[in-house]
């Protein structure tokens, strides 16, 4: 079965044909700009294109998108043509040709103001059940993507997959208070505990999503690492998370304090993969506890496929607020 992954330049599709390719998959890459990952080059939005790419395909992984970093340099009708027009090519010419597999890659930032708790409230426990509530047009589009995917299921009874994935971008924060008072080894570390992944279990979320849609039908399931909390833990990560990760990791200050680390004091959101584990035969292997096994022997606790792409960055440009000034 070939396998058609979009955005196969990115950060995700890349780490995505790179795995395909070790595996010797038949996977055929499709992106705007030339690189060593794109079998194809042209627009998600140009019918013909993608037409022609589709031919012969069984699978197809969506992963080309505007992301939150360009709202900063794209106006909203760009998000509108890339992120829910050129979604809606694939799945037509996917329904044409007579594709049975649409993955769809989206995102937790889908989920927006419903992430944040008010002040003195316990944090938010992130399931699939949440209902979002976009705060950016980033936002806007990948829900409304989202939905387009449960139509063409319901309408033309294909296989589709959206994948909410965490954060798994290596470049620095967007939040200008936690670049400046963190390491960002630091701000990754901590991150892993509640809305962070690592780009290789971002990758074999996806496989298996292949190899578990036709069962499923349609669904939504968040790609996040493990976390270690539970809601009974939600109140006290608001008001003092450090002793609720002390509490449970009691060798996690010493491996923090040894780098002159620091967690953060309170966390508002707990991203929970349980039903991606359960519903995807999905087996994460990067968590904190993966983190502070590596900082006690000195590694890098990123994984190999995460070294191997790297940073991509999102601009040409360099802003002066920092890497991409988004509200």
């Amino acid at each position: 079965m070939t396998i058609l992954v979009t955005g196969s330049g990115g950060h995700l599709g890349e780490a995505l044909m790179r795995s395909l390719r070790a595996q010797r998959r038949a996977v055929l890459g499709v992106d705007i700009v030339k690189s060593p990952f794109i079998d194809a080059v042209g627009s998600i939005c140009d019918h013909a294109f993608v037409t022609r790419c589709v031919r012969g395909v069984g699978a197809i992984v969506h992963s080309a998108t505007l992301h939150k970093p360009h709202v900063a340099t794209h106006a909203h009708r760009d998000f509108v043509e890339t992120n829910i027009t050129g979604t809606l090519t694939l799945l037509e010419a996917a329904a044409a040709a007579g594709v049975r597999t649409f993955i769809f890659t989206s995102t937790t930032s889908a989920f927006g103001s419903a992430l944040t708790p008010e002040p003195g409230e316990a944090a938010a426990w992130v399931t699939e059940d949440v209902v979002p509530i976009p705060r950016n047009v980033y936002g806007v589009t990948k829900f409304a993507a989202e939905n387009l995917c449960e139509l063409f299921h319901r309408r033309c009874r294909m296989s589709a997959v959206v994948l909410r994935t965490s954060r798994f971008f290596p470049e620095a924060d967007d939040d200008v208070a936690v670049r400046d008072n963190y390491e960002l080894a630091n701000v990754q570390a901590n991150e892993m505990l509640n809305r962070r992944i690592d780009i290789a279990d971002v990758v074999s979320a996806h496989l298996s999503a292949i190899e578990r849609a036709s069962e499923i039908g349609f669904g939504r399931y968040i790609i996040s690492a493990t976390t270690p909390f539970s809601r009974a833990d939600l109140a006290e990560l608001r008001s003092n998370a450090p002793a609720v990760v002390h509490r449970l990791f009691s060798q996690c200050e010493a491996a923090f304090a040894a780098r002159g680390w620091r967690l953060f004091p309170t966390i508002d959101r707990v991203y929970v993969n349980r039903r991606a584990r359960a519903e995807l035969a999905w087996r994460p292997r990067y968590d904190f506890s993966y983190v502070l096994e590596c900082l006690r022997s000195g590694k890098d606790f990123r994984s190999p496929l995460a070294r191997e792409v790297g940073s991509k960055g999102y601009h040409a440009m360099i802003f002066e607020q920092g890497p991409y000034p988004v509200a």
